[in-house]
């Protein structure tokens, strides 16, 4: 009775075996039937998709060579490390320009106050006057010929000195230099010198 009941036990050992075996066989089974569908299901959607796209590219007169096409794709799968670099890149030069705007607006309100003290102090003025000193010179530059310019002598230069225009033009400068002097004066006390 004994080697009966040893025998029963591994059959029915066996038999539990194979119960698992048959389960593990059925899930593979339903598994493979599952993916059997679903690829048929996306092939369906997929000739589908290719018959439309086929479809509107006839309508738009655009012929698809589908060896070109094929190495467009296998190109595009080639190069996906690419497009991440670009992408990081385009992702690291927006966070670069949220980081620089607030610095980028100071630099132009700082411009803009500088700009405005230019114009108060009257640097553009200047500028626009000195411009139409520069034209003036040049007409009259180019209006001379030196090699027609008389041979004054020095009685006649001091005559030419008295006249009105020789003595504007005289006291402008001297009252330019006088004033220019005046700005460039530095105090001693302002000075770190030892005396």
């Amino acid at each position: 009775m004994n080697e009966n009941g040893q025998l029963q036990g591994q059959i029915d050992e066996i038999n539990r075996k194979l119960d698992t075996l048959l389960d593990y066989m059925h899930e593979q089974k339903l598994k493979r039937s599952s993916m059997e569908d679903l690829t048929s299901d996306l092939s369906i959607i997929g000739k589908d998709m290719y018959d439309t796209a086929v479809a509107e590219l006839e309508n738009y007169s655009v012929e698809l060579d589908p060896d070109i096409l094929k190495l467009f794709m296998i190109k595009l799968l080639k190069n996906i490390p690419a497009f991440t670099s670009m992408v990081n890149m385009i992702e690291s030069l927006s966070d670069l320009a949220k980081d620089a705007g607030p610095m980028v607006n100071e630099m132009i309100i700082d411009l803009t106050k500088k700009l405005h003290e230019f114009e108060t102090k009257g640097y553009f003025e200047f500028f626009r006057e000195s411009g139409n000193v520069i034209d003036n010179i040049v007409k009259v530059f180019n209006s001379m010929n030196i090699d027609e310019m008389p041979d004054y002598s020095y009685w006649k230069l001091l005559k030419e000195f008295r006249s009105p225009e020789m003595r504007k033009g005289m006291t402008f400068m001297v009252m330019f230099m006088k004033n220019l002097a005046q700005y460039g004066k530095i105090e001693p006390e302002t000075l770190n010198v030892e005396r």
